[in-house]
């Protein structure tokens, strides 16, 4: 087998995908191996959180600040691994034969001013193998959201990287600044109106955001304090009320309706529509004489 000259010993092939929210670039990589490998992590100019989602092999994979030096901290499920810009990070195995991973690469100046943080000393620190449930469960989400080509998962993508950064930079417990519990009438409609008026292209939760004069992560919640949904909910109930519009008042094919809504095709979004009303866009449609 002929291995790439720019892949390290017995590792195959690498597959990547990536998103961007914000100022966070998301790499969701699958390796395939052959035996024992050490493989440098790219993205050293950026600050990276990172996780390993599935491994196969006869050993657990290893990350190490330096090549030759183990990693002082024992394995732990659902570990996660950051380490500041500048900074390299290696992941090592002696044998190994799948993996599947998720970074978050970013800024950490210009993360911290998107979360509206002063204090970014987290960002400074190399942290190998440490343990946090709710970030572990984020990273998962987000995991699937970066190959999900729903215009509304641009949304709910932003909502889970800004919860990951607002965790990480140890704002996740502390209360929004008063008056951000809900938005203003004012502030809504200006909301409902850019949803409305780029329905169903992808929205970025920062231009929301910026709208009301809000961090993003405040104003998730006062959105949802406001509406009872969190934006992309909100946006995907529009593109299912716009759907039934059109299953009710046109006699247009489905793929035709899917593509004016946002959906991939027919069936992604029959898939979807079942899930938010429990029946599919044929049978609505036939049950409402339409």
């Amino acid at each position: 087998m002929h291995h790439s000259p720019e892949l390290p010993e017995n590792l195959i092939s690498v597959h990547s995908a990536t998103r961007t929210w914000g100022c966070v670039n998301v790499v969701l990589a699958e390796f395939t191996c052959s035996g024992r490998v050490m493989y440098e992590v790219p993205h050293r100019e950026e600050s990276r959180i990172g996780m390993i989602l599935d491994e196969v092999g006869a050993y657990r994979s290893e990350p190490r600040l330096k090549q030759g030096a183990r990693c002082a901290v024992d394995y732990r499920p659902r570990q996660l691994n950051h380490v500041p810009a500048g900074m390299g990070i290696w992941g090592f195995s002696e044998d190994i034969r799948y993996a599947r991973d998720i970074r978050l690469c970013f800024d950490a100046k210009r993360l911290g001013e998107h979360c509206q943080v002063q204090d970014l000393a987290a960002a400074s620190v190399p942290r190998l193998r440490f343990s946090d449930e709710p970030m572990s469960s984020l990273l998962h989400l987000i995991a699937g959201a970066v190959v999900d080509p729903d215009p509304s998962s641009q949304l709910y993508g932003d909502a889970l990287v800004t919860a990951v950064a607002a965790r990480f930079f140890g704002q996740a417990k502390k209360a929004p600044a008063k008056g951000a519990s809900r938005l203003s009438p004012t502030q809504l409609r200006q909301a409902i109106g850019y949803l409305d008026a780029n329905l169903p292209q992808r929205v970025d939760l920062a231009t929301l955001s910026s709208l009301a004069g809000l961090s993003p992560h405040h104003y998730s919640r006062a959105f949802k304090g406001s509406t009872g949904l969190a934006p992309y909910q909100w946006q995907l109930q529009a593109r299912i009320e716009r759907a039934k519009a059109l299953l009710l008042g046109t006699n247009h094919p489905l793929e035709r309706i899917a593509e004016a809504t946002g959906f991939a095709d027919a069936v992604h979004f029959g898939r979807i529509f079942r899930k938010q009303t429990g029946a599919t866009p044929a049978a609505w449609r036939k049950d409402r004489g339409a």
